[in-house]
């Protein structure tokens, strides 16, 4: 410090004398116009500029040859701790729901009376549209009375077969025609179910394609698209080599980049067939849409959790050097004792395991509680002499 503060001084020393009586000076040797003089005292100020250039030079000569810490390597230093550390493997998806479908006409006749708007919320067995029974809620009434008819007959034939009056055959005949009769008026009201487009789930009408007044055909006329945003996944194919390492229940990290989101999951279904053509097999992973912004067919990147340990070893990727073998080396830190800030660089070759996210795992080679050298490890030799700059 004491070096520091001459060094600090001289300039500031020359600055203090001559600002004053020398500024004075050449303020009036300018106001006289004297262009000899004016060059003169130029001069002379380069002279004395030179002069104490040299003499700060010097200065620093000395301190350079003097203080030992300044001719040392910078280094950066970190205290290694154990952690838990994750693994994950990534891999391409797209956002789908298998409550997304079209509904289509089951009846042949014209769209009487739409119900809903594109946009539309709707709950499930929720009326979405009627079609024309043409005819067929008459002819069901015909048959109900029939029914009705029929039954009375069988009921009254059934009680005189009780008191055994009457033949065999007039019961028989009774209950088979009743019997016919409430077929007839069971598929008929099928039939006439059909005339009554219902929501099959709760979800939202994302598409209508047809209008009031248009024929529709069963099987052939799409009527509208319902989307339910409740039950969303994403599907991904992960490489055969993962098959053992990916379960139900994995840990799953779900980034959604049209959505700068991340959210957390689990896988929930892993396939059970290996994809010939890419060799790879299919995983469903859950994703909560609480506020409905994942939509269907959006793509999402699956981080999934293949390698897990606890009490592990990590430092940053960048800490880690190559030798002439191909070996991994790092350099440690030992303190050199009675001096501060100052230590001694020792070579150390590790075993890696995993690495993510610019860290990676080491498995043998040092522990934890270990000074590891972070930066300024590259130029430095075994049992070199460094200087703490943290």
């Amino acid at each position: 410090m004491k070096k520091l503060a001459i060094l600090l001084s001289i300039p500031l020393l020359f600055l203090s004398c001559g600002n004053n009586e020398e500024g004075k000076s050449i303020d009036q040797l300018i106001e006289n116009e004297n262009l000899t003089e004016i060059k003169a005292k130029k001069a002379e100020l380069s002279k004395e500029q030179s002069e104490l250039t040299q003499k700060l030079d010097k200065l620093e000569q000395a301190i350079e040859r003097l203080d030992e810490s300044r001719r040392l390597d910078l280094v950066v230093i970190q205290e290694v701790g154990d952690t838990l550390f994750k693994h994950y493997t990534e891999v391409q998806g797209d956002v789908a729901t298998d409550e997304n479908i079209i509904i289509y006409s089951e009846f042949s006749g014209i769209l009487e009376d739409l119900r809903v708007k594109e946009g539309q919320r709707v709950n499930k067995g929720e009326v979405l549209a009627i079609i024309d029974d043409g005819g067929l809620s008459s002819e069901l009434a015909q048959l109900e009375t029939q029914a009705n008819l029929a039954k009375t007959t069988f009921e009254r034939q059934k009680r005189l077969w009780e008191q055994n009056i009457g033949s065999e055959m007039q019961f028989l005949e009774a209950k088979t025609n009743y019997e016919s009769m409430l077929n007839s008026v069971n598929r008929l009201e099928s039939q006439l179910e059909k005339t009554v487009v219902r929501a099959p789930f709760s979800g939202i009408i994302d598409e209508i394609f047809t209008e009031e007044g248009e024929v529709v055909s069963p099987g052939q006329s799409r009527l509208f698209r319902l989307v339910s945003l409740k039950n969303m996944y994403v599907e991904a194919a992960v490489p055969e080599t993962y098959l053992s390492k990916i379960n139900k229940g994995t840990d799953v990290l779900v980034k959604i980049s049209s959505l700068e989101r991340e959210f957390e999951g689990k896988v929930k279904r892993v396939g059970n067939i290996i994809d010939p053509n890419n060799r790879s097999f299919t995983i469903q992973v859950a994703v909560p849409n609480e506020n409905g912004m994942v939509r269907p067919n959006q793509i999402a990147t699956l981080k999934l959790n293949d390698y897990t340990a606890e009490n592990a070893v990590v430092i940053p990727e960048n800490a880690i050097l190559k030798n002439a073998q191909g070996e991994s080396v790092v350099f440690i830190l030992e303190e050199k004792e009675g001096k501060q800030n100052i230590g001694i660089a020792k070579r150390q070759i590790v075993e890696t395991g995993y690495s993510y996210n610019n860290k990676i795992e080491i498995t043998s080679g040092i522990q934890s509680g270990t000074t590891l050298i972070l930066e300024g490890a590259k130029n430095l030799r075994d049992g070199q002499e460094v200087k703490i700059r943290n």
